[in-house]
């Protein structure tokens, strides 16, 4: 059975750092593409950034990149997203996931996956 396991949400002001992780198990990276989401009150769930397993690149969403940075660790089966100078829009339920639409190269992140980790709230105040 699939699971993941989102942690690292908290409460941090504007220009801070967070990190978050997601513990999985019932398969491994190598499996399946991997991604971070988040979804603001009264927004649409979001793409943040994504690990295709096939050849490894990344993808960051524009609103992100520079400031986030996903990694993996394939021993512990466990995916980052460590989240620097954070701003008030950051501020969202941040969900991981597994099996994502992610092609790096043409900057492609779907917003469906197959399966869902918990969310992990993220508020950044001003």
């Amino acid at each position: 059975e699939v699971q993941l396991q989102a942690s690292g949400g908290g409460l941090v002001q504007a220009g801070g750092s967070l990190r978050l992780s997601c513990a999985a198990s019932g398969f491994t990276f190598d499996d399946y593409n991997i991604g971070w989401f988040r979804q603001a009150p009264g927004k649409e769930r979001e793409g943040v950034s994504c690990i295709s397993y096939s050849d490894g690149r990344i993808y960051y969403a524009d609103s992100v990149k520079g400031r986030f940075t996903i990694s993996s660790d394939h021993a512990k089966n466990t995916v980052f997203l460590q989240m620097n100078s954070l701003k008030p829009e950051d501020t969202a339920v941040y969900y991981c996931a597994a099996d994502v639409i992610c092609i790096p190269g043409i900057q492609v992140m779907g917003v469906t996956a197959d399966y869902w980790g918990q969310g992990t709230l993220v508020t950044v105040s001003s």
